[in-house]
C-alpha cells in the first residue's frame, strides 16, 4: 500500500527494515474501527483469539499466550548506553554496538510470511504540549489491536509529525517467521527465552524488541517508551516520565485537588486510582492509573497527563469489593490474556468474586475450580499475571478532562510501599529534598516472588524496573525539579495501608476508606489542620483524621500513627548498604537527607 506520509527520515526507517525483516507486505495503520475489526476477524478465523459472548461480553476478545511467554522479562530487558556507567546499578547493561549486531541477525527475515504493521501512535492528546509520537514496526496484528486500546493510533498522528517531525521509532518482532505455505495454527507465536531481547538505547530514543508477543514486551508505548526512554528524555529536556497514577480528589466545596501517587506492585495502586470515596460529600476520579508525564506549565505549577488511553491491568483479584470501577470498565471492547474462558463463553479469574462452574484454563486445558495437579496442588485457572486491555474512557469515573492536551496540576505526590509493621499509615515531608529520599527508599516486605530478598526490598519511586539510565542522576533530577518549581512544587506524603496487629489482623480498612488519608493531606495542602513533628515527618494529630462512620478501636489509631524509633533504627544498616550500592553518583543532597534522617531518629 502507499505510504500515507512524505516523511522522509520515516520512509527511509521503514524500507531499511523492509530489507532486514523481509515481511511479505506492509501495512499502514490507520487507526479506524473497521481496521481493528479486520485484524481481530482474522485472528479469530486463524483460532489465535476466542470471540466472547457478545450479550455479556460486546466485542471483546480472549488470546491465550504461550506459556514462556506471560510476563516482562526484566532479565532480558537491557539498557544499551554508551558508558556502562550511564546505565547504573538498577539496569542490565550492554554494549549498544554488540548488541545490534547479534540482534540484527535475528531480524534477518524474521518477518517472513507475515505482515509487517506501521503503527503511527500518540503517547498522550495528539499534539499535545506533553505529548509525544511514536512509530512502533512489528508483525503482530494482537499488538496492533491492543495498541488501538493502549495509544492514540492513526493518520492523524502523521498529520501531525509532518514532513520533518521527529518520532520514537519502536521495532517488534515476534521473532517466529513462517515458511512458504505456513501458518501458526492456532498457536501465540514467539522466540525461546533465551532469544528474547527488550532493547533500549537511550542516546538514540530507540527501542528494538524481539521474540515475545506479550505485554509490555511488545506494546511498545508502555514501559519501554513511556518510562524507560521517555525518563531519560525527561533528564534532558527538563521534565519527569514517573510510574505514578493520576486521580482527581474534589471536596464537597468543590475545591479540586490533583494527586499523582507511586506505588510498587500489589501495593494498591490501580484501586486508588479507581477510588471510591467513603466520606460523604467527596467524589474521586480518574486520569491515569500507571504513568504520568509531567512538565512545569506556565505558572510554574508541575502539570500532569496520562500518555495512554487504555488501561493495562492485572486481571486476577480485580472484583467488585476490590476495584468495582475496573470491573465496569473491561465490560465491552476489551481484550483479555490468559484468562479462563467459561463455559458460557465469558471469561474469568480467581479471586474475581463470581462463581464459575467450569471452563477452559490459560493453557487451554479443561478445567473446574478445586482442581489438582498430581502433587495435589491446587491448579489455577488464569495465569497470575493474566491481563485485560480496556479504554480507559470506559471507565465510569474517568475525568471528564482527563485528555486536556495541558494537563492537571499536581498538588501532591505520594509514595508507599506494603509493610505490615513499623511504616505508619502516613506522614508528611518536611521539605522536597526530603520527599525525594522518602520517594527514593520506598520499600515493601519481601514477598515468596522475590525469594533472593532478605527482609524488605526498595523501590525508588517505583521506578527500579524503569529508569533508563542511572539511579543516581535520576535522584539528581528530581532534586532538580524541586529547585526549578520552588514553593510551588507539590507536596510530598507517604502511606502504608497495610499495617497488623500482633495477630495478623488489618489496622486500616483500606480501599475507599483511603479517602480519609488523602482528605487530611488535601487538609495540610490548604493549611486547615496542624500537624505532630516526628523524626520521620509531619503526621496527623489526634482527631484530624475523618474516621466518621468508621468503628476502628482507638488503639489501632495509636498504633497507626506510631513511630517506633528503635524499629526505624533497626533499618539503618539496610539504608547504608541500598544507599552505597547507588555507588558514586549518589547525590551529596541525599547523603545529606540520610544523615538527617538518623539525626532526628537519634
Amino acid at each position: 500500500m502507499t505510504a500515507p506520509t512524505k516523511n522522509k527520515k520515516l520512509l527511509a526507517w521503514v524500507d531499511e527494515v523492509v530489507a532486514m525483516c523481509k515481511p511479505d507486505s506492509v501495512y499502514w495503520c490507520d487507526g479506524s474501527k473497521a481496521e481493528y475489526d479486520t485484524l481481530m476477524q482474522g485472528m479469530v478465523d486463524s483460532g489465535l483469539a476466542i470471540k466472547l459472548d457478545e450479550k455479556k461480553r460486546p466485542n471483546s476478545f480472549h488470546f491465550r499466550s504461550d506459556p514462556s511467554d506471560v510476563a516482562r522479562v526484566e532479565n532480558r530487558t537491557y539498557i544499551a548506553s554508551v558508558k556502562q556507567e550511564d546505565a547504573g546499578p538498577t539496569n542490565i547493561w550492554t554494549d549498544p554496538v554488540e548488541l545490534k549486531k547479534t540482534m540484527r541477525a535475528l531480524y534477518d527475515g524474521c518477518m517472513k510470511g507475515r505482515t509487517m504493521y506501521v503503527i503511527p501512535f500518540s503517547m498522550g492528546p495528539v499534539g499535545g504540549p506533553i505529548s509525544k509520537v511514536g512509530i512502533e514496526l512489528t508483525d503482530s496484528a494482537y499488538v496492533v489491536c491492543n495498541m488501538h486500546i493502549m495509544t492514540r493510533v492513526g493518520t492523524k498522528v502523521l498529520d501531525v509529525l509532518g514532513e520533518n517531525g521527529d518520532y520514537i521509532p519502536c521495532l517488534h518482532s515476534v521473532g517466529k517467521p513462517l515458511a512458504e505455505g505456513e501458518d501458526d495454527g492456532g498457536l501465540w507465536p514467539c522466540a525461546p527465552l533465551e532469544k528474547k531481547y527488550i532493547s533500549h538505547f537511550p542516546e538514540e530514543n530507540l527501542i528494538w524488541s524481539y521474540g515475545s508477543g506479550y505485554g509490555g514486551n511488545a506494546l511498545l508505548g508502555k514501559k519501554c517508551l513511556a518510562l524507560r526512554i521517555a525518563s531519560n528524555m525527561a533528564r534532558n529536556e527538563g521534565w519527569m516520565a514517573e510510574h505514578m497514577l493520576i486521580l482527581r480528589l474534589t471536596s464537597p466545596e468543590g475545591k479540586q485537588y490533583h494527586i499523582a501517587a507511586a506505588f510498587p506492585s500489589a501495593c494498591g495502586k490501580t484501586n486508588l486510582a479507581m477510588l471510591q470515596p467513603t466520606i460523604e460529600g467527596w467524589k474521586c476520579e480518574c486520569v491515569g492509573d500507571d504513568i504520568a508525564w509531567m512538565k512545569i506549565g506556565p505558572d510554574g505549577r508541575l502539570r500532569a497527563i496520562n500518555p495512554e488511553s487504555g488501561f493495562f491491568g492485572v486481571a486476577p483479584g480485580t472484583s467488585a469489593a476490590s476495584n468495582p470501577m475496573a470491573l465496569e470498565s473491561i465490560r465491552e471492547n476489551s481484550i483479555f490474556t490468559n484468562c479462563v474462558v467459561t463455559d458460557d463463553n465469558d471469561i474469568w479469574w480467581e479471586d474475581m468474586g463470581i462463581e464459575c462452574k467450569g471452563g477452559i484454563d490459560w493453557k487451554g486445558n479443561p478445567w473446574k475450580p478445586g482442581m489438582v495437579d498430581a502433587d495435589g496442588n491446587k491448579i489455577k485457572g488464569a495465569h497470575p499475571n493474566a491481563r485485560f486491555t480496556a479504554p480507559a474512557a470506559q471507565c465510569p469515573v474517568i475525568c471528564p478532562d482527563w485528555e486536556a492536551p495541558e494537563g492537571v496540576p499536581i498538588d501532591i505526590f505520594v509514595f508507599g510501599g506494603r509493610r505490615t509493621k513499623m511504616m505508619p499509615l502516613v506522614h508528611q515531608a518536611y521539605s522536597w529534598d526530603q520527599g525525594v529520599f522518602m520517594g527514593a527508599t520506598a520499600a515493601s516486605e519481601a514477598t515468596a516472588a522475590a525469594l533472593d530478598v532478605k527482609g524488605i526490598r526498595r523501590d525508588p519511586m517505583a521506578m527500579k524496573p524503569f529508569i533508563g539510565y542511572h539511579v543516581g542522576d535520576y535522584f539528581a533530577h528530581w532534586f532538580k525539579m524541586g529547585d526549578k518549581m520552588g514553593d510551588k512544587a507539590p507536596k510530598a506524603f507517604y502511606v502504608n495501608w497495610f499495617r497488623k496487629n500482633d495477630e495478623g489482623k488489618w489496622l486500616w480498612p483500606g480501599f475507599g476508606d483511603n479517602a480519609r488519608v488523602l482528605k487530611w493531606m488535601c487538609e495540610r495542602v490548604d493549611g486547615k489542620v496542624e500537624a505532630v513533628e516526628t523524626p520521620i515527618g509531619y503526621m496527623p494529630k489526634p482527631g484530624d483524621l475523618d474516621l466518621t462512620g468508621l468503628d476502628i478501636p482507638a488503639e489501632d489509631i495509636a498504633e497507626l500513627l506510631k513511630v517506633d524509633v528503635a524499629a526505624f533504627k533497626a533499618e539503618f544498616e539496610d539504608l547504608d548498604s541500598y544507599m552505597a550500592s547507588v555507588g558514586d553518583k549518589l547525590p551529596e543532597r541525599m547523603k545529606a537527607q540520610v544523615a538527617a534522617y538518623k539525626q532526628r531518629l537519634g
